[in-house]
């Protein structure tokens, strides 16, 4: 089966302790709900650097990313219906780009 890379973009950083508790358990869920396609329920990621033949811009691009995780699905449409119920697509903080990763 194809295997897909889930880039994330936006989010917000939950700031009560309500907030973290009803964030993480949206996570927990999802990831439960796709467990047999998660390869690599992945992670947040930090500030990156943009890498040029000219420079080195430490502003985390056009459009940073946040986070990532690898799935199996059978094909984008079946990758893009379990990126629809994230919970950053789902409470509109952010969004997912999803590309199939190609074997070399």
């Amino acid at each position: 089966m194809p295997k897909f890379m889930f880039a994330y973009h936006g989010g917000k950083r939950p700031e009560s302790e309500e907030e973290i508790k009803s964030t993480m358990a949206a996570w927990e869920q999802w990831m439960t709900d796709n467990q047999k396609a998660l390869l690599d329920p992945g992670n947040p990621v930090g500030m990156s650097r943009t890498v040029t033949d000219k420079e080195i811009r430490d502003d985390g691009g056009a459009n940073p990313l946040s986070g990532y995780t690898i799935v199996d699905a059978a094909d984008i449409d079946a990758a893009c219906a379990i990126a629809k119920s994230n919970p950053m697509v789902m409470d509109g903080s952010g969004s997912v780009e999803i590309a199939e990763i190609i074997q070399m």
